[in-house]
């Protein structure tokens, strides 16, 4: 007589996930690290002490929304028409509102600067 196959249990998942989950963090440990570390006798540059100030050629867009050059209050058609054109400059304050700083961008190249780089704080951590 032929005996019934015996029901089988399903199989669990989690091994499988388990193993793939494992894989993608062996692979993300080594991509992170393709890049080459510093060189360990490198000494940085210590900034703490340094007095902050914009760049002599760079607008300034001040909290309040007013642009100045060089000390001087100014507009953006004022400073497109006094400058040769090129790439123009912003230092914008931390506080400044986006819509504001997106307002004069616009304006500078609407009026003809090729291209408005903003100028920005970076830290090496």
């Amino acid at each position: 007589m032929i005996r019934p196959a015996l029901p089988r249990k399903p199989r669990d998942a989690t091994i499988a996930m388990i193993n793939v989950i494992f894989l993608m963090l062996i692979f993300f440990l080594i991509a992170g690290t393709v890049a080459p570390p510093l060189d360990p006798d490198l000494a940085l540059v210590d900034t703490a002490g340094l007095e902050g100030r914009e760049p002599p050629d760079a607008l300034v867009l001040h909290r309040d929304g007013s642009l100045s050059f060089r000390g001087d209050a100014t507009t953006p058609e004022t400073y497109m028409a006094r400058h040769v054109p090129g790439p123009v400059r912003i230092v914008p304050d931390r506080a400044v509102s986006g819509p504001r700083l997106i307002e004069v961008t616009g304006q500078l190249r609407r009026l003809g600067a090729p291209s408005v780089i903003l100028v920005t704080e970076r830290a090496l951590k």
